[in-house]
């Protein structure tokens, strides 16, 4: 692999930035909409805050760059306000109950990295083989919790027939996430690693698939609803067999009250 940390450090950077405002559009758009219809409040934004712990975790222990350290971290915040915002428009919690519990779990979850970061890092730096199984542990865990976390939107999109509630700024600027966080990786000294990477690999490729859903789902649907709104369920082509069969149609005549 080709070093080059200038490049490592740039991309890594340019992979933050995006994982820090990626979540923004879709919280702004349901905070305009008021509503997360569409979103998967414990199975998607829930289990990417738990993936940001466990990617923390992997990333801290591992000793990557400091940008791609700082991801999990945001990564997992906004998702937690993404998750608060499904329990306040969807479930209608209260505020006070939602700014309560979203901040006890970003605190459990907290706590939960600073805990393992510090019962692993030092074995792990040893060379210790159960602090490695550990941090392995950790980085399937996060690439299952990330990456499988938008596995129930595609049934959306399959029951819908388009997509819905996710905001498509925030699934681009996201992939863009992936692409500069993996090609971090492959400037940045030593081997390659194959977890933290197969993690970003599989953020692009999810993220694509929606958004070539989007690019050809969504205008399907819009004209389904056009035609819906003005009555019309289908379009046949006028030809003479149609018109043959139309007129040749039998008429039934209704007799007048009153007549023999």
């Amino acid at each position: 692999m080709p070093v080059n940390l200038v490049a490592e450090n740039v991309f890594g950077t340019l992979g933050t930035v995006c994982w820090m405002i990626q979540l923004l559009p879709q919280i702004r758009k349901s905070y305009v909409e008021k509503s997360t219809v569409g979103l998967s409040d414990w199975i998607e934004s829930f289990a990417w805050a738990l993936g940001g712990a466990f990617l923390g975790t992997y990333a801290v222990v591992q000793n990557l760059n400091i940008p791609l350290i700082l991801q999990p971290q945001i990564f997992g915040t906004l998702s937690l306000i993404t998750w608060a915002q499904c329990q306040y428009y969807t479930r209608h919690w209260s505020l006070r109950k939602t700014i309560l519990v979203g901040i006890f779990t970003g605190f459990v979850l907290g706590a939960f990295e600073a805990g393992t970061v510090y019962a692993l890092r030092s074995p792990y730096n040893h060379g210790n083989k159960s602090a490695e199984s550990a941090i392995f542990f950790f980085g399937i865990m996060s690439t299952v919790f990330i990456s499988g976390a938008l596995l129930p939107q595609y049934y959306e999109i399959y029951k819908h027939g388009q997509v819905i509630g996710l905001s498509i700024p925030f699934i681009l600027i996201d992939l863009l996430g992936g692409v500069f966080s993996d090609l971090s990786l492959i400037f940045r000294p030593g081997s390659f690693n194959v977890l933290a990477g197969i993690t970003y690999s599989i953020v692009i490729v999810t993220d694509g698939a929606i958004v070539v859903a989007a690019i050809i789902l969504n205008p399907r649907a819009k004209r389904r609803r056009q035609l819906e709104g003005t009555g019309i369920q289908g379009e046949l082509p006028c030809t003479s067999e149609n018109t043959a069969s139309t007129s040749a149609a039998p008429s039934v005549v209704v007799p007048q009250a009153g007549a023999v």
